[in-house]
């Protein structure tokens, strides 16, 4: 007898930054575009505190960042090997997208 159950369906999280005014680097938005990656799901991953690809240190500062009010970083490499930095200011006024060039 084969089991046709359907797999449940993860959980939507709920964001744990508010992102404020989205903006985008000229050169980020092109970067992601020509590597065919979507903006809103990096923000999403961002927004949720999957911060990508940084130190464990730094990822241990997002999570307190993420409650105490501070400036959060993530970053997320690319297919191509660029990297994609999001940045959410402390007052949660702003949250941008760039390359770290652009910074």
């Amino acid at each position: 007898m084969t089991d046709h159950t359907v797999p449940a369906l993860p959980a939507f999280s709920r964001p744990r930054l508010r992102l404020g005014r989205l903006l985008a680097t000229p050169a980020a938005f092109d970067a992601l575009r020509t590597a065919g990656v979507s903006i809103f799901a990096l923000v999403n991953r961002h927004a949720r505190g999957d911060w990508g690809d940084v130190s464990d240190e730094d990822r241990q500062h997002n999570d307190l960042a993420a409650i105490a009010g501070q400036r959060v970083l993530s970053s997320y490499p690319l297919p191509d090997g660029q990297k994609v930095w999001i940045i959410t200011e402390w007052d949660r006024s702003a949250t941008t997208v760039l390359l770290p060039d652009d910074y």
